[in-house]
């Protein structure tokens, strides 16, 4: 394993996404360690806040065909995924992709559409696969699903269930730019033409090589035990009506694996656990009374703060 081609692959691309999105690079990391790992990533905020801008700077700085979808109410799963259509030139019917069919897929605003809708990308996210009139057909890798989230209390969307929710990997938000940075963008070039600028930096076998090869990691008998002891603790605290899936914990674990790596390191500390708990944990916990995700966000950090971090040298 070699941990050199982690690290300098995360630092072409976190600085390539950085000529677009100011000062989120702790954003485009968790971002990149998510695609490391396979996951899918649910950016929840306010609009206006560079979230597809975000996005779209990642596919393009990491190469593959792209596709954005914008989510409205009447959207159709059939809009997603394709259709069989009958040809009559050959008078067969014909399988015609829709835009699941690529390796990086934008949807944007997904709460917008309909729940049924939304289910259409379970199977994707998931089993990297698409069925239409019980034919299969699998997914380009690497495949991963981005989608943007405006907040549930904005007019007009439909939140996201708990199924679909645990089959994002992280859920993340931006926030607003610091008052430095957002003069520094208001002031240059717009973002959309330095996207149409950007190139790929990262070529198709070192992402290749960094999927495949993140799980050799060390992960020591402490810090596994630490990532059960936060796992068990959402399952037995008081104030969390539903805890953490065993693929939480999954994730929990490969993501600290695939951040050790990209900081430079062939083993995982707690630090490393405690950087990517907060996006990993926060949307697959459901606090007592439905808490808000800024609030369940809140929450999780508490819990953490609770359980002891292991000393010992790993």
């Amino acid at each position: 394993m070699n941990i050199e081609r982690f690290r300098s692959y995360g630092k072409r691309v976190s600085d390539n996404c950085g000529k677009v999105i100011l000062g989120k690079e702790d954003a485009i990391l968790l971002i990149l360690t998510s695609f490391i790992c396979g996951g899918n990533i649910l950016l929840e905020d306010l609009p206006g806040t560079g979230k597809t801008m975000l996005l779209r700077a990642f596919a393009a700085s990491i190469g593959g065909s792209f596709k954005r979808i914008q989510f409205t109410p009447d959207l159709l799963p059939s809009d997603l995924t394709g259709v069989n259509f009958f040809n009559r030139k050959t008078n067969e019917f014909e399988f015609r992709a829709g835009p699941l069919f690529a390796n990086i897929v934008l949807a944007d605003e997904i709460n917008r559409a309909t729940p049924r809708t939304q289910s259409s990308l379970l199977e994707a996210m998931e089993e990297k696969q698409i069925s239409v009139d019980g034919v299969s057909y699998a997914l380009s890798e690497p495949y991963m699903v981005m989608a943007t989230q405006n907040p549930i209390e904005t007019y007009g969307t439909f939140p996201l269930p708990e199924a679909q929710l645990d089959r994002f990997f992280m859920r993340l938000s931006l926030g607003y730019m610091t008052r430095e940075q957002e003069a520094e963008v208001i002031s240059r070039p717009s973002s959309k033409s330095i996207l149409l600028e950007l190139s790929p930096v990262v070529s198709e076998e070192e992402t290749y090589y960094v999927r495949a090869h993140y799980h050799e990691v060390h992960v020591s008998k402490p810090v596994q035990g630490y990532i059960l002891d936060i796992v068990e603790k959402t399952r037995r605290d008081k104030s969390i009506a539903m805890g953490v899936s065993t693929r939480g914990g999954i994730a929990l674990y490969q993501a600290s694996q695939a951040l050790a790596a990209l900081k430079g390191r062939d083993f995982v500390i707690p630090e490393d656990v405690l950087s990517v708990a907060p996006p990993i944990l926060c949307h697959r916990i459901n606090p007592m009374g439905g808490l808000k995700s800024g609030n369940a966000l809140a929450q999780t950090e508490k819990l953490l703060a609770s359980i002891p971090v292991p000393l010992e040298r790993v």
